[in-house]
């Protein structure tokens, strides 16, 4: 049976992160499956949703100041350590998810990385964009770092990184984390789990 959850993501992403911990208690009280999937949120930023990049320049930025709290009141809720921001951001995160592109195919091994790739960033503050670092991270987690790093850069990669990101934005995607149910049914952040559980219990609208 297919996956009824497809996740898009971008490690770059604090929500994401609090998203990437929460979805197994909606699949497993829901018995659904997931498909992660790795995308670069900055190119769909640029491509749909630039308003981002100007919200970041407004240091007055009221809902921006109160999102902070807000993502700490969550981190709490959910016991995931969330030292953040650091001084890496905004982070690039093109390495990260071109590395997490080259184990899309081995999902329990993408999702191994990924919750490592999540502790090295939001709690241990280490530059998300190095691959030094990404190497060192996929090694402790018995993968090859080294393999991983070299196909990064390969074009078969950087290609599919480019698919995934250009087909969330034609499905109308405009950030990450992006949650699909059933192919068509979209949700946006970790705030909207409760929905994206309900859809999969099929409880009427």
């Amino acid at each position: 049976m297919s996956a009824r959850v497809e996740f898009f993501f971008d490690l770059s992403s604090p929500w994401t992160c609090l998203a990437f911990h929460n979805l197994p208690g909606v699949l497993e009280r829901t018995g659904a499956t997931a498909l992660y999937r790795p995308i670069l949120v900055g190119g769909v930023f640029n491509a749909v949703n630039p308003a981002v990049y100007a919200a970041r320049e407004q240091a007055d930025n009221r809902r921006l100041q109160h999102s902070w709290k807000v993502l700490q009141d969550w981190a709490r809720l959910a016991g995931v350590p969330m030292n953040f921001p650091s001084q890496w951001h905004p982070a690039k995160s093109i390495a990260a998810m071109r590395f997490c592109c080259a184990l899309e195919e081995d999902q329990a091994a993408l999702l191994r990385f990924a919750a490592a790739v999540f502790v090295s960033y939001f709690d241990r503050q280490e530059n998300l964009d190095d691959p030094g670092v990404l190497a060192a991270v996929a090694d402790a987690e018995g993968l090859d770092g080294a393999g991983l790093a070299a196909a990064a850069h390969s074009d078969p990669v950087k290609a599919r990184l480019r698919a995934n990101t250009d087909e969330l934005i034609a499905r109308g995607g405009y950030g990450s984390p992006t949650i699909f149910v059933d192919g068509d049914d979209m949700y946006f952040g970790n705030d909207q789990l409760p929905l994206v559980e309900a859809a999969l219990k099929g409880i009427p609208r």
